[in-house]
C-alpha cells in the first residue's frame, strides 16, 4: 500500500474538518457549486467520483466476465442482503428509535420524516463509491462491477415498490432521471472509459503496461475520494454545527445498520466459504448507500429543509467514516477466508 491509501482515514478526517471549516468560512462559494446540478445530480461531486473510480475500470477485464457466474454465491448474498433484509432492518431501526428510545427528544411529525429518510436510505444500494471500497480490499474488479449492475437494473425496478411499502404511501415519485443519469455518470461512461484504454494499453496482450497505468493513477482515485469528502462536507457545514446534537441522534440508528448488515453479509460469506475477493466486496455493497437517489427523492417527497432530507444528508456525512472502518476491518480479517 501506497502513502496515500495507508493513512486515507487521516486524510478522509482532514477532510472532514476542512470540509467544515470552508463550508462555514466561505457558504457562498459552496451554493454555487452545489446549485451547479442537473436532476438533482451535483456535476462537481460526478466529476470527482469519476475521477475515484476511472482508475478502477481499467482493471475489469470484459474477457473473464464470463466465468462470473461460476461463483454465485456472492452474488446471492449481495441481493438477498440489499433488497430482502436491508430496507426492512432500516425501517425496523427507525421506527424503534425515533419512535420509542427518542420518544421525547423530537416530535412526532419531524420522527416519521426521519424514519423516511431512513428507509429511502436503506431501499438505494450504492453504485459508485462501492468501487473505491471494493479496491481497498483487493476485490475483484470484475466480480464487483457485475455486482453492481445487476443492482442497479434491480433498482429500476423494486426502488419505487419497496419504499413506497415501507412508507405507506402509494403515490411515492420516483426521480427516474436522478436514477438513470447517476448510473451513466457513475458506471457506464467511466466503464467505457476503462474498456477503451484498456485496449489501448494492452494491445499486444502485455498487462504490465496496465499494471503500470492502475499504479500511476492510483493517487489520483484517493484524491478524488478526499474532494468528494470535502465537498459533501462543505454543503453541509452550517447544519452540522447548528444542529450537532441532531446529528449525533440520526447517525447512531444508521451507524448500528450499517455495521449490522456488514456483519450480516461478512459472516454470511465467511460460513458459505466465499473467497475474500468475492465476499468483501459482496458485504461493502450491501452495507453503503447510493446517498444522491436518497437525497433527491426525500427533497423531491418532503422538501429541501425537511427532516427526511436531512435524515439523508447525514447518511451521506456517516457512510465515509463507517465504510472505511469496515474496510480496515475486512483487510486484518482476510486470511480467516478460503483461498
Amino acid at each position: 500500500m501506497g502513502l496515500f491509501e495507508r493513512y486515507l482515514s487521516v486524510w478522509v478526517a482532514l477532510g472532514i474538518v476542512v470540509g467544515v471549516i470552508l463550508g462555514a468560512w466561505i457558504p457562498a462559494s459552496f451554493a454555487e457549486i452545489a446549485n451547479l446540478e442537473y436532476a438533482s445530480v451535483n456535476l462537481v461531486v460526478a466529476v470527482f467520483i469519476w475521477i475515484m473510480i476511472y482508475p478502477m475500470m481499467v482493471n475489469v477485464d470484459f474477457a473473464s466476465l464470463k466465468d462470473v457466474g461460476k461463483k454465485p454465491r456472492g452474488l446471492c448474498i449481495t441481493l438477498v442482503v440489499n433488497w430482502l433484509i436491508k430496507p426492512f432492518t432500516m425501517a425496523a431501526l427507525g421506527v424503534l428509535f425515533f419512535e420509542h428510545l427518542y420518544a421525547g427528544l423530537v416530535d412526532p411529525q419531524s420522527a416519521s420524516e426521519y424514519i423516511a429518510g431512513m428507509i429511502l436510505l436503506g431501499v438505494a444500494p450504492c453504485t459508485a463509491m462501492v468501487f473505491v471500497w471494493s479496491q481497498l480490499v483487493r476485490g475483484d474488479a470484475n466480480y464487483t462491477l457485475v455486482q453492481v449492475s445487476i443492482n442497479d437494473i434491480i433498482m429500476v425496478f423494486a426502488f419505487a415498490p419497496i419504499a413506497a411499502l415501507l412508507l405507506g404511501v402509494t403515490d411515492i415519485i420516483v426521480p427516474w432521471e436522478t436514477l438513470l443519469l447517476s448510473v451513466v455518470l457513475y458506471v457506464v461512461i467511466p466503464l467505457a472509459a476503462g474498456y477503451v484504454t484498456r485496449k489501448l494499453l494492452d494491445n499486444k496482450g502485455n498487462h504490465e503496461h496496465i499494471a503500470d497505468f492502475s499504479a500511476r493513477l492510483k493517487p489520483f482515485s484517493v484524491m478524488g475520494l478526499l474532494a468528494t469528502v470535502v465537498l459533501l462536507f462543505g454543503f453541509q457545514a452550517q447544519t452540522i454545527i447548528d444542529k450537532p446534537l441532531l446529528i449525533a441522534l440520526i447517525a447512531i440508528p444508521l451507524m448500528i445498520q450499517s455495521y449490522g448488515i456488514f456483519i450480516v453479509a461478512y459472516a454470511w460469506a465467511y460460513l458459505w466459504r466465499v473467497p475474500f475477493d468475492t465476499a468483501a466486496p459482496a458485504a461493502l455493497i450491501g452495507t453503503s448507500n447510493f446517498f444522491e437517489l436518497a437525497v433527491a427523492v426525500a427533497i423531491g417527497l418532503f422538501g429541501l429543509d425537511s427532516s427526511a432530507a436531512l435524515a439523508t444528508v447525514v447518511g451521506v456525512l456517516v457512510e465515509v467514516p463507517v465504510m472505511l472502518s469496515l474496510v480496515a476491518f475486512a483487510n486484518r480479517t482476510r486470511h480467516r477466508f478460503v483461498r
